[in-house]
Order: C-alpha cells, then structure tokens, then sequence
C-alpha cells in the first residue's frame, strides 16, 4: 500500500488542533489556526483533505484548487448549485484531482454489488429500490438538534446526508437520469407534535416527559457517558467528554434543546423517484424513524435475476432460470479503519494511489460523476419545493451546466 504523510494542520480550536497535531507529529510551525493561513503559505503538499463547516467548502476547495493541490473533499461539494459549479470548474481548470467523499463506491459491500452488475448476472438492470435508515437519535442530533438542522446554515438534509445515496444508485445504474420527482417535509420534529405532557419545557433536563421520550438528550448523551461511553455521538457535544461537560452542555447548548422547540426546517422524511433512459426507474427513501443507523437496504431488479442486499448480511442474487438464490459475502470491513462500511480506508487508499500513479482511474468516483450526482440532487429539490417533474436536460440548460 502506498502510504501518505500528513506535513501541516488547519484547525481553529487549540484542543482540536493540539490533539491533531500529536496524533500525527506535525512540527507547531506546520499548525495553522485557519485555513486562509494554510493556503497563504508556501506549498508544503501534494493533496489537502478538506473537512470544515459545509458552507465553507467552495472557498476552501476553490482555494486550494488554484494553489495546485490534489482536493480530498468531504461531502457535500458544497451547498448551492453555484458554488458546486465553482468547485467543479476550479479543479478542472487547475487540472487537480477532485475527490468528493462518496465513500458508499469504496466499501466492499458496494463494490461487491458493482461487480454483480457489471458482471451481468442480473441481465439488464430496470429498477433500482434504496433506502437510507437514518436512525432515530442520529437524525435529532444531527438533523434536529445539530449542525445540518437548518438549510441556511449547511444544505438539505437530502444533500448533507444522502447525495451520496443518489451518487451510488447512479453508479449501479451506469449513466445518467433523464427526469425527477421528489416529496418530502417534516413528519415529526416540529412543535405542532409535542406531547402535552411536555408542557412549556424547551430543554430535556427540565422536562416531565422526558423519561418517556426516545429523542431525550439525557438518553442520547449523557446517560451513556455515565457508562463509560465517550464516542459518537457524545464527543461532538464538549471536547472534554465527561458527565459535568456533558451536563453543562446539555444545559446550555443547542444538543440540549427538545427536539419539539428546535429550529430545524431540513427533511425528516423524503422520497426521490428517478427515471433513466429506456424506461428504467430507481427510488430512493430518506426517513429519520429507523432503529438501524445508516445500513443501506438495497434491491436491484434485473431482466434475469434480482439482487437483495442491507449493507451487513451477504448479498442474495435470486437467478430467473434456475430458481436458485447465491448469496456472495463482501470482504470483511477493515479493522483499522471501519467507518463508513470501510468506505473511509478505501476512499482514502484509493485517493493517494491516484495521486501516487498519477491516475485518476483508480478512483471509483471522479469530480464529473460527482457534480453529476449533486445536480440531480439540486433537481430533486426542485421538484420537492415546485411539486412538479424537472427534467434534468432543461435544469443543466437552465442553469449553465456543462460536463
């Protein structure tokens, strides 16, 4: 495997970069307390990993686009259409590569799933069925309570969560879509469905209802830590995970608030329905009310056969002719880096292999595949907000696309 080195760090918060920089035993010169810094200084790289606040990814990738640095970026590409288009045209322009982080066509289960369609097992692919279980609490902490709960501050929840999810279905499908339609609102997290019992409460730690509500934050914080628990989602709410921050948190901060009296105007439940060239459709279902946490269900209808799969168990490919069921197991998720399925080890494997080869090939998705994903998801929203079909030809035109 070829390996990186990581030479210098960006990060505002001196705990964050402090504990970053030991990790990795950046020299204190090389540590920089905001990213125009970074990008001010000489160049020290090949590539930069980009992972701020969602509304700051055009102008950082821009940025460093133009400086002729390699762009590892998290997703979304950004939050408007415009800035996605600035993004994409900045990488193009600076012949750099672009990797947005749609670590679903890096795991092994997915790969597995691309390999039984190319393969033709399936026949030719008419229909595709995905859903994303956002879960329960990770919805109200994240869509609700945290960062993504307002479009003015990040994006739809359909693209900060799941434009990875229409990214991938693309992917199996093998070309683009011709037309949108998409339904979605809040079902659920909005005053209007507070229980009575609730009463005038604003924040969980003062509320009579709470030991009847999932959504509680002292269910979802605190009463984990108390156990010992210090990972996700605990440690996004304090630096210094322990029940005294985690209790003044809660006290004061947004990840203390009920979910009932939140700001939140993002999705909660939504639905896009997709039609591609020669009559073939694929539906996607984006719902925060799941016991699983984002293990994808998957179902692709083919002219010979069908294929089940739900991102843990082996995958089932039903054969017409013979009747019969084969069930194909992935490779295992790697131990070292298990997040995201192991899409965050081979996103990243295969980022720096492209760099190292100088062949953008070996990466599974590209800056044109990706901005093609996003537009349909810029689409979809449309066609939410409009209650109309948009047809993605007429959207690029109308909007000054071009691939």
């Amino acid at each position: 495997m070829v390996k990186m080195e990581i030479v210098a760090l960006a990060e505002p918060l001196k705990i964050r970069r402090e504990r970053m920089r030991t990790r990795h035993n950046i020299p204190i010169s090389s540590c920089y307390t905001s990213w125009e810094d970074l990008l001010d200084a000489p160049k020290v790289a090949d590539a930069v990993v980009i992972c701020v606040a969602d509304r700051l990814h055009r102008d950082v990738a821009v940025g460093f686009s133009n400086r002729g640095y390699h762009i590892l970026l998290e997703k979304p590409m950004a939050t408007d259409l415009e800035s996605c288009k600035d993004v994409y045209a900045a990488a193009k322009r600076n012949n750099v590569l672009l990797a947005v982080c749609h670590v679903l066509r890096y795991t092994a289960y997915n790969r597995k799933i691309k390999e039984i369609v190319d393969s033709g097992a399936l026949g030719d692919i008419v229909g595709i069925q995905h859903m994303e279980p956002v879960g329960h609490f990770h919805f109200a902490h994240s869509y609700v309570r945290g960062n993504w709960r307002k479009e003015s501050e990040s994006s739809s929840s359909l693209l900060a969560k799941s434009c990875h999810d229409i990214d991938i279905m693309m992917y199996f499908m093998g070309d683009g879509c011709e037309r949108v339609s998409s339904f979605g609102g809040i079902s659920h997290f909005k005053k209007g469905k507070k229980p009575d019992a609730a009463g005038a409460s604003t924040r969980c730690t003062s509320c009579a209802y709470e030991p009847q509500c999932p959504y509680s934050a002292k269910k979802i914080y605190l009463e984990p830590a108390m156990e010992g628990y210090k990972e996700w989602p605990v440690d996004v709410i304090t630096d210094v995970v322990d029940v005294e921050n985690i209790t003044d948190a809660l006290l004061s901060g947004p990840y203390g608030r009920c979910v009932y009296e939140c700001d939140n105007d993002v999705c909660d439940n939504q639905v896009v329905n997709i039609e591609f060239k020669d009559s073939r459709y694929a539906t996607f279902s984006m719902v925060a009310f799941t016991k699983d946490i984002c293990t994808r269900k998957t179902r692709i209808f083919g002219t010979r056969g069908e294929l089940v799969g739900d991102d843990k168990n082996a995958i089932e490919v039903y054969n017409f002719l013979s009747r019969r069921s084969v069930f194909h197991d992935p490779d295992p998720v790697p131990a070292e880096l298990p997040g995201h399925g192991g899409g965050d080890l081979g996103i990243i494997k295969s980022f720096v292999e492209a760099i190292a080869f100088n062949n953008p090939g070996l990466l599974p998705s590209n800056s044109t595949s990706s901005f093609a994903s996003h537009v349909v998801v810029f689409a979809a929203e449309e066609a939410r907000r409009c209650g109309n079909v948009v047809n993605i030809g007429d959207f690029c035109k109308k909007n000054g696309i071009e691939f």
